[in-house]
């Protein structure tokens, strides 16, 4: 829970650097990093003193980058970060590779292999999923199904402004909202082979730095 609250913060700080406001009413991206910390239950007070935290001359700057890399047995790996100091941070990843027998790649040569989507979840009292597909079909969703709590909507990473605008204009709830990258291809290991993986995943993962972790392995 400290790891994730830890995320939001980071996420809080460059949504108001990006944006040029601390106020939800006017940051879109601030807006629904605040509903994902509301999600999982990080206390007010918390996400007070993040977004008083960042407004602040001496705050640290969050710069956001993107590590591509190969672990063993060719599955892909994808790692978003959020950092103060990129060479501590590249340093720390290579060296997590380097001990699982991996491969820290070029920019570009992983990515390709992801699908870059968005995904709201909102609130599925009063709601008709039919109608609701219909009315977003034309902003780029690609896909609106209910689970067991939520309503949960898929499109395209570019389109994220302009559903989360509609879906506002129409006054339906969202719960959570956010980004992923999912694989075109999955590949099966055997439990050995994903023993490996899961040792250079967790490394990855428990850095401080780290924001996401995407990869092509069947869990």
């Amino acid at each position: 829970m400290s790891k994730t609250f830890t995320r939001i913060g980071k996420e809080i700080a460059i949504a108001i650097k990006e944006g040029g406001s601390s106020s939800p009413e006017s940051n879109a991206r601030l807006r629904s990093i605040i509903q994902n910390a509301k999600a999982v239950n990080m206390p007010k007070e918390n996400i007070e003193r993040a977004i008083k935290r960042a407004t602040e001359k001496e705050s640290e700057s969050y710069k956001e980058m993107l590590f591509e890399g190969y672990a063993p047995h060719g599955i892909a790996i994808l790692i978003e970060t959020a950092t103060d100091n990129n060479n501590r941070t590249v340093a720390n990843i290579r060296s997590y590779f380097n001990k699982c027998n991996g491969t820290l790649s070029t920019s570009g040569s992983v990515e390709f292999l992801f699908e870059h989507k968005c995904y709201f979840k909102i609130q599925k009292t009063g709601i008709d999923l039919e109608e609701l597909e219909f009315r977003l079909i034309d902003f780029g969703v690609e896909e609106v199904f209910e689970e067991q709590d939520c309503i949960l909507i898929h499109a395209p990473f570019s389109e994220f402004g302009t559903i989360q605008s509609e879906l506002e204009e129409q006054l339906v709830k969202i719960l959570s909202s956010g980004f992923e990258r999912i694989p075109q291809t999955i590949k099966t290991l055997n439990e050995e082979q994903t023993a490996e993986v899961n040792k250079l995943l967790q490394l990855i993962e428990e850095d401080d730095d780290i924001q996401n972790v995407f990869h092509n392995m069947q869990l």
